[in-house]
């Protein structure tokens, strides 16, 4: 089936109360994929400069990730450092450099337009809409953004968000754009801007998903073992997506398996820093211990 993720390959370097790592491979569409390709392929959309580290690319190419549309371009690659403190639950931005991204255009092969899912990663709303013109007849369209976009391109993601069918936001961010501090009516809010299902991440306390049809809400996978959570909602959004792209419709039951697969690729990512542990997943590896996490679940 396949799906186009757009966002940033970025260079992170993280600060955690469990150690410190520089210039690791980073970025909302880097760390989306890897947990999407457990379900299908993936094809990245993005830019980098170039400084950005050949063994990164092949990396990338052998965990099976399709590259034709990622730009080497001149300039500096996407930077982000950031550090954790206290429950690890908020990263503290300390530097970012746009390099390349700041007047990046996403060009994509005419066959990759044809791709019938889509997720737009984290990247700036009108990098965002620049794709989405591109594609012919998507089936699924999913969107991601952040605190920094709602702050300062508001309206560009407010129009952005009525062309997709799913937004994605943290429980920050959720409440940040609706003005709400309940999450179930910031929720609502948000659905009423355009797309038919919102999902609001909140971390070690699970996800929430409403739709005009249902709400369902799941609690995150019990780990004791948080090193570093960079990047853990893009994985999240990587095993969601890749699970309704490979089922071939986003019904209530389909929904459900996508989130929960999601949760559980999640539950991986924060277990090392980068992408130490979903870099060597399997889907053996999510199928253990999404019977495990069920066995928490039921009763």
């Amino acid at each position: 089936m396949g799906i186009v993720v757009l966002g940033t390959v970025a260079l992170d370097s993280v600060k955690t109360p469990f150690g410190k790592r520089e210039k690791m491979l980073g970025g909302s569409a880097a760390h989306f994929s890897m947990s999407a390709r457990l379900f299908t392929k993936v094809n990245l959309v993005a830019v980098v400069g170039k400084d950005f580290p050949c063994e990164y690319i092949d990396f990338l190419e052998r965990k099976g990730i399709i590259l034709t549309s990622l730009i080497r371009s001149q300039g500096s690659t996407f930077k982000w450092e950031g550090q954790y403190e206290g429950d690890l639950n908020t990263a503290q931005t300390l530097n970012t450099e746009l390099g390349v991204l700041s007047d990046f255009k996403p060009v994509i092969s005419e066959e990759e337009r044809r791709i019938k899912y889509i997720f737009l990663a984290n990247v700036d709303p009108d990098i965002q809409r620049h794709l989405l013109e591109k594609m012919r007849s998507p089936k699924l369209i999913g969107l991601d953004s952040m605190n920094f976009w709602i702050h300062h391109k508001r309206n560009s993601l407010l129009r952005l968000m009525k062309m997709v069918d799913i937004f994605v936001a943290n429980d920050q961010e959720a409440r940040s754009l609706s003005g709400e501090t309940n999450l179930v009516k910031a929720a609502k809010w948000l659905c009423s801007r355009g797309p038919k299902i919102v999902l609001i991440k909140k971390g070690e306390h699970g996800v929430l998903l409403l739709s005009e049809k249902f709400i369902f809400s799941l609690p995150a996978y019990p780990t004791e073992k948080v090193i570093d959570p960079t990047g853990a909602g893009d994985t999240f959004a990587g095993g969601f997506m890749g699970y309704l792209a490979r089922a071939g419709k986003a019904n209530t039951m389909n929904l459900r398996k996508a989130i929960a697969y999601g949760t559980v690729a999640a539950s991986f990512n924060v277990e090392d820093f980068g992408m130490n542990r979903t870099a060597h997943l399997s889907m053996r590896d999510l199928n253990k211990r999404l019977a495990e996490f069920k066995k928490h679940i039921l009763f």
